[in-house]
């Protein structure tokens, strides 16, 4: 059943998702639904299935059963790029930059646009269109680094680094937006910024978000519902201004059981 907000269908809907690697159970019917300009966070600890059920939305791996909807459309991706055609981009944390690339070469990194496409490795690269726009979308998200437009990555900090990759991928998303662990690895102040630019992609661009994390701090800044797993099982689903930390974490331990668990030991 669907479930529209402000008479909106929702984004991305998952149904009865499971997934099993041979004798691994990894999800098992996993359901929920992303609205636009709504951002979930997914947690649970290591082998939960957090990994698994982004890289399933990401067209990374196939659920074993189950369904995915864009929209009102019922989607089977059989790789990453049916995901990138549906406008669902993703942020890993291995970042996925070339170093040696400015800003604009990593934002069209693969996508170049490109004079006299017909010509093939002879064509010529729009370097100057590509700049122009790369620095237009990081402006728009107030995202500020000294001479960004000529800026190779290699001689930015870490911080810098995850928000020119959060703007590429908000860039390129039509539909939904994927973080892995988008803080990791970051100094508070890094981390914050990246936050700040979460929730400006959220309000400005009305772009749904999927975001893993462990940082419970992180999910309650930036979170409007917490998605969280156990061993592959859907939990909890709460809406962040109903909820507490310590309520999060007493799911993710097995402190508190979903009422139908309960239900059913105490029958």
């Amino acid at each position: 059943m669907t479930y529209s907000q402000n008479g909106k269908h929702p984004v991305l809907r998952v149904a009865e998702v499971t997934k099993t690697f041979g004798a691994i159970e990894a999800l098992k019917s996993v359901s929920f639904e992303l609205h636009r300009g709504e951002t979930v966070a997914l947690v649970g600890d290591n082998g939960a299935g957090k990994s698994t059920l982004v890289g399933i939305i990401a067209g990374v791996h196939r659920p074993t059963s189950g369904q995915i909807f864009i929209g009102e459309e019922l989607v089977e991706f059989h790789g990453p790029d049916d995901a990138l055609d549906r406008g669902i981009e993703t942020v890993y944390q291995d970042l996925a930059l070339v170093q040696e690339h400015d800003t604009a070469e990593n934002f069209y990194l693969g996508r170049e646009l490109v004079r006299w496409p017909w010509l093939g490795p002879f064509s010529l690269v729009r370097k100057r269109e590509m700049r122009n726009q790369a620095r237009r979308a990081v402006e728009d998200l107030h995202i500020k680094i000294p001479g960004i437009e000529k800026q190779r990555i290699m001689h930015m900090s870490g911080g810098q680094r995850q928000a020119i990759v959060v703007a590429r991928a908000a860039f390129w998303a039509r539909e939904l937006l994927l973080l892995d662990e988008p803080t990791a690895a970051l100094g508070v102040e890094e981390a914050g910024e990246v936050l700040r630019i979460m929730v400006e992609i959220k309000e400005e661009q009305d772009i749904a978000q999927l975001m893993i994390s462990h940082n419970l701090d992180h999910v309650f800044r930036v979170a409007d519902r917490i998605l969280i797993l156990k061993q592959g099982e859907q939990v909890a689903l709460l809406k962040r201004d109903e909820s507490s930390p310590e309520e999060v974490v007493a799911y993710i331990t097995g402190a508190k059981r979903p009422a139908d668990q309960i239900d059913l030991q105490t029958a």
